[in-house]
């Protein structure tokens, strides 16, 4: 697969972000600064959570009682809490091969050799001009169960056809080049804590800017399952006997004695976290995170069934985000990287819901799937499509109520002037909807034209 310079280029760039502004490489001009360019960073070992993590947004501080806020919040705020997952298709991934209209007269006409038969993937329930590409079969049976929203035309007025401004925008949730924090990062804001590392997660080994905060702290880690139990003896037969007497002075938080009462309170709380990560650990000392769906052998994988169990022991993230597997700047032979990736991240997805509804946690997660545009109707001579516009998205869950929001505008009427899939939802009406139907916040708080966007009845 080729990609283009430009998507290359930023990627490089976001990866560097992580640094936190030491030896960021100079952002060329014309390309925005991703969001949380210049948060601090540092690094923790986290005494309650076994495991180090990097946190960002928290220099006012202490890593020791961010170590105690994030045991208070396991402890009294993690259990049915709604929370929000985003992944991100890198590339902009094609739309009219993921949901392909072979219903439309003119899709073989633009589409020659790329173009899928009517009878290879499923048929599209919402829209019968529409079918699912065969890789996605397993999105399509969750869409077939009520779990999944489609989006078959998403986007944003006046689309810019870079992938680094293009994606900065989806992060930043607004139009605006110099935007510095992200739009989940500002929700965390209003909703957050000031001392719950946890409450937003990167699980991409670096800060993803859509996490960027403005007053509350956020965190990466490179896997859940990366937990380091290692510390002297805590394993060992006298280490938990030592742990389990320690543990059981929480009882003493209702002391007279306000002092005595203040550390029993914390013992308590990060006992409470230990006896939940103990539930990972088995009688060899390893991690184990016993998903209760089978998932594909991959990274991405990995990474969302140690998010379940996460979820599932109460821990208290309240935004996660992801990169999908794949990479979908799709210039030359598109069919094989296409198909691929995109197999990869529906059979992730589709495992990821099978785990949380099987742990009985499913009604508090919503996962969010986006792409930064789509590709252009008309193949190109490479045997691939270039940058589009509107592009497709998906929003999975027991709670979600739609089936498709926006339609598919068709390939005749529906292309701009530039041979590009118009938009019929913006993305900026899903942030808002969300916000305000899913956390209960008052939209004009976090996504800055709240004002102007329309809502959509996405969840109950």
């Amino acid at each position: 697969m080729n990609c283009c310079n430009e998507f290359s280029r930023s990627t490089l760039l976001r990866r560097a972000v992580a640094e936190a502004g030491n030896g960021l490489p100079a952002i060329e001009p014309g390309m925005p600064a991703p969001a949380g360019t210049g948060l601090d960073r540092r690094q923790f070992l986290s005494r309650t959570l076994g495991t180090a993590l990097t946190v960002y947004g928290a220099s006012a501080l202490g890593l020791r009682l961010l170590d105690d806020g994030i045991a208070r919040a396991a402890a009294t705020g993690g259990k049915g809490r709604r929370v929000l997952v985003s992944v991100f298709a890198p590339g902009g991934w094609d739309s009219l091969s993921l949901l392909y209209p072979t219903g439309d007269p003119r899709y073989r006409k633009l589409r020659d050799s790329l173009a899928l038969k009517p009878d290879d993937g499923p048929r599209f329930r919402s829209d019968a001009r529409l079918h699912w590409h065969p890789s996605l079969k397993p999105l399509a049976a969750l869409h077939a169960r009520g779990r999944l929203t489609v989006f078959p035309a998403i986007g944003y007025s006046h689309p810019d056809q870079s992938h680094f401004t293009s994606r900065h925008f989806w992060e930043v949730g607004a139009l605006d080049p110099q935007a510095g924090t992200g739009w989940l990062g500002r929700l965390l804001d209003v909703i957050g804590t000031e001392d719950n590392a946890m409450q937003g997660l990167s699980l991409d080994g670096a800060l993803l800017p859509s996490l960027a905060t403005a007053r509350v702290p956020v965190a990466t880690l490179a896997s859940p399952g990366d937990y380091r139990f290692g510390s002297h003896n805590v394993w060992d037969v006298p280490g938990e006997l030592l742990n389990n007497a320690i543990g059981s002075l929480g009882a003493l938080a209702s002391d007279p004695d306000p002092i005595l009462a203040q550390a029993a309170r914390t013992v308590r709380q990060a006992d409470g976290l230990r006896q939940q990560l103990g539930r990972f650990v088995g009688k060899d000392g390893q991690v184990h995170i016993n998903p209760k769906a089978k998932y594909p052998e991959t990274d991405f994988g990995r990474r969302l069934s140690g998010l379940a169990a996460l979820l599932d022991a109460n821990f208290p993230i309240r935004t996660a985000a992801l990169t999908g597997p794949g990479s979908y700047d799709t210039h030359a032979d598109q069919q094989g990287p296409l198909q691929d990736g995109a197999g990869q991240m529906a059979e992730g997805l589709a495992a990821f819901q099978h785990d949380l509804e099987r742990r009985g946690i499913a009604g508090r997660v919503l996962t969010l799937v986006w792409s930064e545009f789509g590709r252009r109707a008309q193949q190109n001579d490479s045997n691939g499509t270039d940058h589009g516009a509107a592009g497709v998205a998906f929003l999975m869950g027991t709670g979600v109520r739609q089936h498709m929001v926006g339609e598919f505008p068709g390939l005749t009427k529906g292309l701009d002037r530039d041979g590009n899939l118009r938009a019929t939802s913006d993305f900026r009406s899903v942030y808002a909807s969300l916000v305000e139907q899913w956390f209960g916040v008052d939209a004009d708080r976090v996504i800055p034209d709240a004002r102007k966007m329309p809502r959509m009845r996405l969840v109950g």
